[in-house]
């Protein structure tokens, strides 16, 4: 019976201490000075952009002595200094304790602050260590200063081509003009249609210009001028009010080309933001040359196979693929690189699910940013893959305008659109026209 008694006054006990137990609050205690401190690999900064893709920046720090294990988050500010980060760029680098810029990436981040090209700008660069939804704490600020290079050239003008012979009609917008070396003169490099054309003013009728005798001199709300459909290039010299309209393309020809040595060419496209001439094209096995308007009276070959061009010269071996070919008139030079294609499929695409996809063209002014304007969609549904294989696809899961691999179809009512899509920041845009 005593042995019965002391089992039940053990086992009492132990329900006691168990009880105790469950009552005290085990509480971790935050080390309110524990903070992340930055050490930056540079604090004076001058961007190159020939190095475009080497390291410009390394921002690292040690993980802080929180009193228990956080699971600590971190992410990287950087703003203008004196701004006390009211606009910080944030970068989310997870439990990694530290973070990288190529020059091209820190070039690209201190213009988007408005930091002008080859000037000195100061910057603050701070981190904060993320404890919950409610708890941070944020270094002191690193201070640096950094010279950004000029990436993309503008040479935009107020100017512009409209009517029944521009892509947009006598509405608009127009089609723009570009600053030369000379100033007051400026270019227009434009695929027109049979019909008419006058020069305007920041897309506005108070200030157009026409050719009352078809002379080359403009005046003032003057004539409408004739044109044929072709490529051209449209001169418009605003200090003595004279245009000239001169056929001019560049293109790609050869047995690598998609029309072989006969043509018709692949057309480039000027890109203002570096001017330079470029092309999207698919190549087979073969060679090719660049010429001038559909015609041998000017082509260039590459003896060396140095990038170099010259005149007449031989033949450029290429291989299949699909590639980026830019075309600079300034040095001569040209440079083929392979290039993964972004394009729209679905129901509501011209060839449905199947393909192939609506190609969607480079914004060079714009890094990551893929355009397609006057894309006729059905009722229906889209998502965007790369190089017409559904390897990489992308939907929308919120419909909210933000892209996500392998995710839920775009619905869309039939209409012509057109559509932007980022491909750095995964988002997208799609305007009714």
């Amino acid at each position: 019976m005593n042995k019965v008694i002391n089992k039940l006054f053990f086992f009492f006990g132990i329900l006691t201490v168990l009880s105790s137990c469950e009552k005290e609050e085990i509480r971790a205690v935050l080390n309110s000075g524990a903070k992340p401190v930055v050490s930056v690999s540079s604090q004076s900064l001058q961007l190159n952009k020939e190095s475009a893709d080497s390291n410009a920046l390394t921002v690292s720090w040690a993980e802080p002595e929180f009193g228990f294990n956080a699971g600590t988050q971190y992410r990287v500010l950087i703003d203008k200094s004196g701004n006390n980060f009211a606009d910080a760029q944030v970068f989310t680098t997870g439990t990694e304790t530290s973070k990288s810029w190529t020059h091209k990436q820190l070039n690209n981040l201190l213009i988007s602050m408005g930091i002008e090209p080859d000037t000195e700008g100061a910057i603050d660069i701070a981190v904060e260590s993320l404890l919950s939804d409610k708890v941070s704490q944020r270094s002191d600020a690193a201070n640096l200063t950094a010279m950004p290079y000029l990436d993309k050239l503008d040479l935009s003008s107020p100017w512009g081509v409209v009517g029944s012979g521009a892509v947009n009609g006598w509405n608009g917008p127009d089609m723009p003009f570009y600053k030369t070396g000379d100033a007051g003169v400026y270019v227009a490099y434009v695929m027109l249609l049979d019909g008419e054309i006058k020069i305007r003013e920041n897309n506005d009728w108070a200030v157009n210009y026409g050719d009352n005798g078809a002379d080359g001199t403009l005046e003032r709300d003057g004539a409408n001028i004739a044109v044929e459909a072709g490529s051209y290039a449209i001169t418009f010299n605003e200090n003595d009010l004279t245009y000239t309209i001169e056929p001019l393309s560049w293109g790609i020809v050869g047995s690598g080309a998609p029309n072989g040595w006969n043509g018709p060419d692949l057309e480039f496209m000027y890109d203002p933001s570096s001017d330079q001439w470029r092309a999207i094209a698919t190549l087979t096995d073969g060679e090719i040359k660049i010429r001038k308007n559909n015609d041998w009276g000017l082509n260039y070959g590459d003896d060396g196979a140095d990038g170099t061009l010259d005149r007449d010269g031989a033949n450029i071996a290429v291989t299949a693929g699909t590639y980026l070919v830019t075309l600079n008139l300034n040095d001569l030079t040209v440079v083929i690189e392979e290039i993964d294609i972004p394009g729209i499929v679905g129901s509501a695409a011209p060839n449905g699910w199947d393909g192939p996809d609506v190609s969607l063209m480079p914004d060079f002014s714009r890094d990551g940013v893929w355009v397609a304007y006057g894309v006729e969609l059905a009722d229906g549904e889209i998502k965007f893959r790369m190089n017409n294989d559904w390897g990489v696809n992308y939907g929308d899961d919120g419909a909210d305008g933000s892209l996500e691999r392998d995710a839920a179809n775009i619905a869309v009512s039939a209409g012509v659109y057109d559509i932007e899509v980022d491909l750095a920041s995964l988002t997208y845009v799609i305007t009714a026209k």
